[in-house]
Parts: structure tokens; sequence; C-alpha cells
């Protein structure tokens, strides 16, 4: 029996549930190495880019940053790991993954937008993949400009704590018609293009 090990580089929890409604959209044959089970593993690492990447350039790096990150990690395992599910024998990952969110333009549209990119590597090759990009409220956007990251503005717009890792500003500036998991796995799930089809 052979497990795919995947890890995400972030111990935020709706990044790793993004990886999870990616990972369970793909079918079991497809994925690399035809495995008998997917373990996603939160990989706390350091992004390599500032806490509010802002343009696509250091979005996308700090995806790719978090994805590569994670095969160099030293493995979880061995006695007081968490239980979360995951094999316990100290292996390596098969996949790394990263997703990163940051503020940017596009040229053609008014404004600054939240992106979603994300990041999929094995070492060898890496698929990128954006998910949806919300237009930010002005008033936001000046903020941001001013040098404050998207998560605590819209902790203080809303009096909350901790946004980034329940709805996240892509819930809040849609009613909650975007779920922020949902939003990010549809950036994992085209990043995981290379690696669940022959078509790359």
């Amino acid at each position: 029996m052979t497990t795919l090990r995947v890890g995400v580089g972030s111990g935020n929890p709706v990044k790793r549930r993004a990886v999870e409604l990616a990972l369970g959209a793909a079918a079991d044959d497809d994925l690399p190495s035809d495995p008998t089970g997917v373990a996603v593993e939160s990989v706390p690492v350091d992004s390599g880019v500032s806490e509010q990447p802002t343009g696509h350039a250091e979005t996308i790096a700090g995806a790719e940053n978090r994805a590569a990150a994670v095969l160099d990690a030293e493995p979880r395992g061995g006695a007081g790991a968490p239980d979360d599910g995951a094999p316990d024998d100290g292996a390596t990952y098969d996949l790394g993954v990263g997703v990163e969110g940051g503020v940017a333009g596009f040229d053609g549209a008014d404004g600054r937008y939240l992106i979603m990119w994300a990041a999929v590597t094995d070492g060898d090759r890496v698929g990128r993949a954006a998910g949806p990009s919300l237009a930010l409220p002005a008033d936001v956007a000046a903020r941001i400009d001013d040098g404050e990251e998207l998560g605590p503005v819209m902790d203080d717009l809303l009096d909350t704590d901790g946004i980034a890792e329940r709805g996240g500003a892509a819930g809040a500036l849609t009613n909650g018609r975007v779920d922020r998991a949902e939003a990010l796995a549809a950036g994992v799930s085209g990043a995981l293009g290379p690696f669940v089809t022959d078509l790359y």
C-alpha cells in the first residue's frame, strides 16, 4: 500500500482544507504513483516574500517558495507528533504545495484586487495556477498601499480576529458567497494539472 504524502506549506487550516478539497476532487487513478491513499499535512514554512505580497510576481514567488520549502522540511513523525491521520513513518513528502494570497492590479481594470496563487512541486516539476480574483474596496486598497496587511485590515473593519484562518477577505467581500477554502482549492486544482494529466 502506498500513500501519497502531501505537505502544505502553511500552518493555516484553511489552506490545508483547500488542498484536501483539491485532492478529493481528483480520481484516485490520476494521482502520481497510483496511491491507495492520500495524507495531507500542514508544514509551516517561510514564504520568502513580504507578509503582504503585492503584485503577481511576488505572490507567485511566495507560493513557489512555500511548495519548495515543504520538500526541504524535516518530515513529521516520531513521538509527540500530532495525530492527524497522516502516516507517522518519517518519510519525505511526495508533493509540496504552496498557497499565497496577495494584492495586485490588472491591465484594463481599475483598482486593486485580492489574488490567490498556488504552486505544486515534486522537486522536478512545478505546476502553477491562480484562484479567483476579487476587487478590493477603495478604502481597503488605500490601507494596503500604505503598508498594512489585508487580513488585519479586514479584521479591523469587521471587528473580528483571525479572519485569514476562517472565511478570509474573500468571504467578507462577497457576504459568504465565495468560500475561501473552495477559492484556494480552485488554484490548487489547477496547479495539480502537470501531475494528473499527460497533456503537459
